[in-house]
This record gives C-alpha cells, sequence and structure tokens, in this order.
C-alpha cells in the first residue's frame, strides 16, 4: 500500500458514502453527509500534527496537557466544490485559517483553469490542508497544490472524498510529498474524466444545480 495515500475504510463513512453515491439521495441530505464524512476524514488527515505541552489545573492538580504546537494550520478549498467538505473540517477545527483556490475544468481538455486564489498570510510556517470531493484525472489538484507550493506552502495534505486510480498517480507524480486522504478510490474514469462508479458531480450534487 502506498504510504502516501490513506483510505478511510471506516463502516460509518462506508455508509454514508453509499448513501450519497445513491442518484435519489436529495441535495440537502447530500450536503449533510458531506459535512459528516468530512469530519472523520479530517481525524486522519490531522492525525500526525505537532503538540506541545503546556501547564493547566484540573480540578484535582495542575498537570503538563498536549495542545496544538505551531501556527494554525490553513485549510484550501479547491472551489466550489470544495466547500461541502470544508464546511465539516471547519466544525472540527473552528481556529483554522482559510484559503481558496478558484479552479475549473475545461470540458474539452479536462486541463484546469484558473480564477481565483487566496491564502492565508505565513503560509510557508502552517500545516495546509487542501480540500475537493474528487480526485478524478488530477489535473486541478496537481495544479492547486502546485500553486499552494508557489506561495511558499511546504507541508501540504490532500482532503477527498472519492479518487479515480489516473488521479491518485497524477497526484503520485507530480506531488509525491503530499499525502492522500480518501474515503474511497472507485475503479475507473470514463471517456468524460468523471469517477465511475463515483457519485456523479459532487459540485452539482450539492448545490442543486443540476
Amino acid at each position: 500500500m502506498d504510504q502516501n495515500l490513506i483510505i478511510v475504510d471506516h463502516p460509518l463513512v462506508q455508509h454514508k458514502l453509499t448513501l450519497m453515491r445513491e442518484k435519489e439521495t436529495p441535495t440537502a441530505l447530500f450536503r449533510q453527509l458531506l459535512r459528516e464524512i468530512s469530519q472523520f476524514l479530517a481525524y486522519e488527515v490531522t492525525r500526525e500534527l505537532p503538540t506541545r505541552l503546556k501547564k493547566i489545573d484540573t480540578p484535582l492538580v495542575p498537570m503538563d496537557a498536549p495542545v496544538m504546537a505551531g501556527k494554525k494550520l490553513a485549510l484550501v478549498s479547491i472551489l466550489r466544490a470544495g466547500n461541502g467538505l470544508l464546511d465539516g473540517v471547519l466544525e472540527l477545527i473552528p481556529s483554522a485559517r482559510v484559503g481558496f483556490v478558484g479552479l475549473y475544468r475545461d470540458e474539452k481538455t479536462l486541463q484546469p483553469v484558473e480564477y481565483y486564489f487566496k491564502v492565508p498570510d505565513g503560509i510557508e510556517d502552517r500545516v495546509v490542508i487542501a480540500v475537493d470531493p474528487m480526485l478524478a484525472t488530477g489535473n486541478s489538484s496537481a495544479a492547486a497544490i502546485q500553486r499552494l507550493k508557489d506561495a511558499g506552502a511546504r507541508d501540504i495534505r490532500f482532503l477527498c472524498l472519492l479518487a479515480a486510480p489516473e488521479g491518485v498517480e497524477r497526484m503520485r507524480e507530480a506531488h509525491p510529498d503530499v499525502p492522500i486522504v480518501t474515503a474511497a478510490v472507485d475503479e475507473k474514469l470514463n471517456e468524460n474524466g468523471y469517477i465511475v462508479p463515483g457519485l456523479g458531480d459532487a459540485g452539482d450534487r450539492m448545490f442543486g444545480t443540476k
């Protein structure tokens, strides 16, 4: 198993993912399930975050207890679908700083086109978690990670709901230093660059735009 690919196979995650895959699942429930799954995934992607000891007083005795170390981490949503994962992770880590990378996929070339980029200050000293529900061709994700690196980010993790083998391979080639945390790696991409069996277009299903 690729040490930089972590598949969260917890039964609750897999159960919720199955509900999301069903085409009859309504938009409101789809959003709720994505938010819930994102928190399970966030536990895994933050497992190795650094901590330090802080002196505190419990009701009984003083003690040295662990707290998060270093600058607040940065969550970067790859627009627009990344916002569905962002909301859930922010509930878990409300102190995180937030950035956005706006990319859309040219339907003819399947290549990413950037239209927006804004990230927190001091990103070079922060753990950065980039979020996007679908790792399909991997082109947009790889481009977003490269933009973050160009901005100075050095410790980046990628969080997605669903991945295709082609996307995992593309990310491995472009950014072998970036771990991928996902709920499942599906069979393949179809001729239109969509994950199969997948769950359709995550953005459309999340926002009810199709």
